[in-house]
């Protein structure tokens, strides 16, 4: 998730309960071998903390996919961030799923849906890029407009590692319940035409046991977490202890992960603001967490937020 799942929220989660793979945000790789590569390599910052990752790309030429899939597989980037010797990704996923208005306009994601050539081109671009040293796989949607099964159809047919499907079109956003059963009819496409490929389901999970239950339900090789973290940091616990935790031990959580954004993000690579979208998961569900939000999604500084945690911390 795009601004959410960055180094530091994913050294929170698996603090608290990791899952068995991780997955950045989604890096742009016409941005990454352009002049403004710098500026991009916050997308795919990580720590042997948030290990194993997939690094998450997208984006329009075919060349720059080859590209950057050869500087991920060699270690390129993991050196230039800063990473010991023999620490890198262990995958590279394409994203061919995200709905936003001005990314399908701009003829990516899920818009290569309608572009199936192109898609066909990134596909074995990338797989030529990572020449067999990571496995590439692919996250997407059951269609454009409407369930098209003849797009998951057309992916089986490039010998991915894996095919994750959101169990929803793009037409339909997050605005109706994920269809599992769509999903479990993708699988049984893969059984027939790439049994090599693992199948993996997403959409509305929110625990581990919901996901296992799913997995089993459908015949799927494993689940995709998304936004179910955004109401539990714990969802990949066999049994999350977050519904009885209290407001200070909440609230020593998020300190946790401010003190954390302000030592990994140094040079302002990220806006304070960042912070806002995590205040809810951490402040939330005991007394006066509403009016302590309010406070704390006003400050202008790590400082300022810290020192009102600390505050609020004495208080409990």
């Amino acid at each position: 998730m795009d601004d959410v799942t960055d180094t530091v929220f994913r050294q929170v989660v698996a603090s608290c309960a990791a899952p068995d793979l991780f997955f950045t945000e989604f890096a742009n790789v016409d941005g990454l071998q352009s002049a403004g590569r710098p500026r991009l390599l916050k997308k795919l910052q990580f720590t042997e903390a948030d290990t194993p990752l997939v690094a998450h790309i997208w984006g329009k030429s075919p060349d720059n996919f080859y590209k950057t899939a050869q500087q991920i597989a060699d270690g390129t980037f993991a050196r230039e961030l800063g990473l010991p010797e023999g620490v890198n990704f262990v995958g590279i996923d394409l994203n061919m799923g995200c709905p936003v208005k001005n990314v399908v306009q701009s003829g990516v994601c899920s818009a290569l849906m309608n572009d199936r050539p192109l898609a066909h081109d990134i596909i074995t671009a990338t797989q030529d890029g990572a020449g067999g040293k990571l496995p590439v796989s692919v996250k997407t949607r059951l269609g454009f407009s409407s369930v098209d099964q003849s797009w998951p159809e057309f992916l089986l047919g490039h010998n991915l590692a894996m095919l994750t499907i959101h169990g929803r079109t793009r037409k339909q956003m997050s605005k109706v319940p994920a269809d599992w059963d769509e999903i479990g009819k993708v699988r049984e496409q893969r059984d027939q035409l790439a049994p090599q490929t693992l199948i993996v389901g997403n959409g509305d999970v929110m625990t581990r046991a919901q996901g296992i239950q799913l997995a089993e339900k459908y015949g799927l090789d494993g689940i995709m977490i998304g936004r179910g973290v955004f109401h539990d940091p714990y969802a990949f616990a066999a049994e999350s202890p977050w519904p009885a935790m209290g407001r200070e031990v909440r609230i020593d959580l998020y300190r946790s992960h401010v003190e954390l954004f302000e030592t990994s993000w140094q040079e302002k690579e990220r806006p304070i603001q960042t912070l806002n979208k995590f205040c809810k998961i951490y402040i939330s569900d005991f007394d006066g967490a509403k009016e302590l939000r309010e406070v704390l999604m006003a400050c202008s500084s790590t400082t300022e937020l810290l020192g009102h945690l600390n505050a609020a911390a004495v208080a409990a």
